[in-house]
């Protein structure tokens, strides 16, 4: 019998910390990030997300087209280093949807103004379709975690 009661009381004890320990468990709500991320009660805010496309000019010169990319990879990098882009990134199958931007602000009008400062959509080798976007305020921790994950810099 005590062999029993001690067997079930390991059980119930081990369960009791695998329940403290496990993801499931609710982490504690922290209002001072929340705040400084912008977030909602949900944990979300508001963004703009932009779908890049293929535009209607295609360089043909290759090295006139390589200049063209590192212009728009410092555009890029001066919109997320002034924290109004948080994600940017490239499809990779080659398509004519070419990429995405989630930019920090809450109005598509917002948003095309900051399209407008890149030189690729200037020089008409992608267009931007802009839609409003409601996601986790978490995304505003991509950029400076990608920063310390970063060995090289696209741009140098």
């Amino acid at each position: 019998m005590k062999k029993a009661l001690l067997i079930l009381t390991t059980a119930i004890l081990s369960v009791n910390c695998l329940a403290q320990s496990s993801p499931s468990a609710k982490p504690v709500y922290d209002a001072a990030l929340a705040k400084k991320l912008g977030a909602d009660d949900y944990g979300m805010k508001k963004y703009v997300m932009a779908f890049l496309k293929e535009g209607p000019t295609q360089l043909k010169d290759s090295a006139a087209n390589m200049q063209l990319q590192m212009a728009h990879l410092k555009n890029i990098g001066r919109l997320a280093a002034e924290g109004k882009l948080v994600v940017a990134g490239p499809f990779l199958d080659n398509q004519p949807l070419r990429g995405i931007f989630i930019f920090n602000v809450e109005t598509v009008e917002e948003a095309q103004k900051l399209t407008e400062t890149d030189p690729a959509i200037k020089a008409g080798a992608l267009v931007m379709e802009l839609h409003p976007f409601y996601c986790s305020a978490a995304l505003m921790q991509v950029v400076p975690i990608h920063n310390t994950l970063q060995k090289k810099s696209m741009t140098n």
